[in-house]
């Protein structure tokens, strides 16, 4: 029955001047997402955006549209001409749709934005529900509170009718002037700040430390597939692989074992500045959330700052864990995190971590460092992978993981 997906702004239709500049990146990235769909349509107005289906299942078109940021809803629409009756029968056919033979309450919610249609909007609520009325069984009106609501829009290319209302992925549209490096490990946490950070319009590069031999394979295949997960929100993205080990070793010789998290922090910062410094990327993004572990105290967090001037972004930082795993439950990367295989930082992790280490004493311990070579080396043997959106698709997306 239905030919249309109307596609609402929220956020975006609060912008000013810059306001064209969002519409077009949300348009760019819906035209990827239904790119594999022969025939789809996209027309735009100045606060909607409509994609018209043209024969494709609509199931099978929204969930591709609901990891778009910078949708706030979606309504599946029929269109009609100008034409009271057709609006009738088109409202109709909608709440039968909507509610099958179940008894349910109801609202019509009429918009006019093209004024020489000659009803006005609260005229047609009242044509169109007591049609509905007429021609139904068991169902009431409910302007407060209904179990669903007929939205007619009097566009100037016709009348457009919804009555099935879809969430949106929220935020802003992803843009690549807005770039940050994403500290990826292979947890529930950091995926989860990374697709936060995109939410907020963000484009990420991940990086992640490797530590072979003391991590296996498998432990930087769990990070891939969880880089690959987060293409259907970000699109084509960089994972930055860097090679940990002779950082760690060091680390483990020289320093103190209570100190050694601290430490091990700090050199991963100082290395992830660096990628941010070569790849232009304006901050640095982590998924500590406060007070969850040693490394994520507000002491731990002043002293591991101290080495980068880069804004860090923390999204998870208010966050409980039952919060933080509902949200990677959502996006699909839960499962994934938790394959039983440890990546440097459990490996390594002491048995009495520092949760109040002060900047002084690692400033001391790190004397018996040469961090600009471990650095140097570390960014020297860094991997650079690229995950393409579109041949992650095409291999059959799901069957990777």
């Amino acid at each position: 029955m239905y030919d249309q997906i109307i596609i609402r702004y929220g956020e975006i239709a609060l912008k000013g001047k810059n306001q064209k500049e969002f519409v077009d990146l949300l348009r760019n990235r819906v035209k990827q997402k239904v790119s594999h769909f022969t025939g789809v349509e996209i027309n735009m107005t100045f606060d909607r955006m409509y994609i018209k289906l043209n024969g494709n299942d609509h199931e099978e078109v929204i969930p591709k549209l609901q990891e778009v940021f910078g949708i706030h809803s979606m309504s599946l629409a029929l269109k009609t001409e100008h034409d009271i009756e057709a609006m009738k029968d088109g409202a109709l056919r909608a709440v039968k749709d909507a509610g099958g033979d179940a008894p349910r309450t109801f609202k019509v919610t009429s918009k006019r934005p093209y004024k020489n249609f000659p009803i006005s909007s609260q005229e047609l609520n009242q044509i169109i529900g007591a049609h509905i009325l007429k021609n139904t069984e068991n169902i009431t009106v409910d302007v407060h509170n209904p179990d669903t609501e007929v939205r007619v829009e009097v566009k100037r290319n016709g009348t457009f009718i919804s009555c099935n209302h879809f969430e949106g992925a929220g935020g802003l549209p992803i843009s690549r002037n807005n770039r940050v490096m994403l500290m990826l490990s292979g947890g529930i946490d950091s995926p989860v700040a990374g697709y936060l950070t995109m939410k907020r319009g963000v484009k990420i590069e991940m990086v992640h430390f490797h530590s072979p031999p003391f991590t296996s394979e498998r432990s930087r295949q769990k990070v891939e597939d969880l880089a690959k997960i987060l293409t259907k929100f970000g699109g084509d993205l960089l994972l930055h692989v860097v090679h940990f080990t002779e950082v760690q070793k060091a680390i483990q010789s020289n320093i103190p074992s209570n100190y050694s998290m601290t430490i091990m922090r700090r050199m991963m910062m100082r290395i992830t500045e660096r990628l941010a410094e070569k790849n232009e990327a304006l901050g640095i993004a982590t998924g500590e959330s406060l007070g969850q572990v040693a490394s994520q105290t507000l002491h731990s967090m002043n002293t591991i700052n101290e080495v980068t001037n880069y804004p860090i972004i923390r999204p998870l930082i208010a966050m409980d864990k039952v919060e933080i795993m509902k949200i990677a439950h959502k996006i699909g990367t839960y499962d994934v995190s938790i394959r039983p295989y440890e990546d440097c930082c459990t490996v390594f992790l002491p048995d009495a971590p520092k949760t109040r280490p002060k900047r002084k004493n690692a400033q001391k311990f790190e004397q018996s460092l040469d961090i600009e070579s471990l650095i140097e080396e570390a960014i020297s043997k860094t991997e650079t992978v690229t995950l393409r959106e579109k041949e992650l698709i095409n291999k059959g997306f799901e069957d990777l993981f």
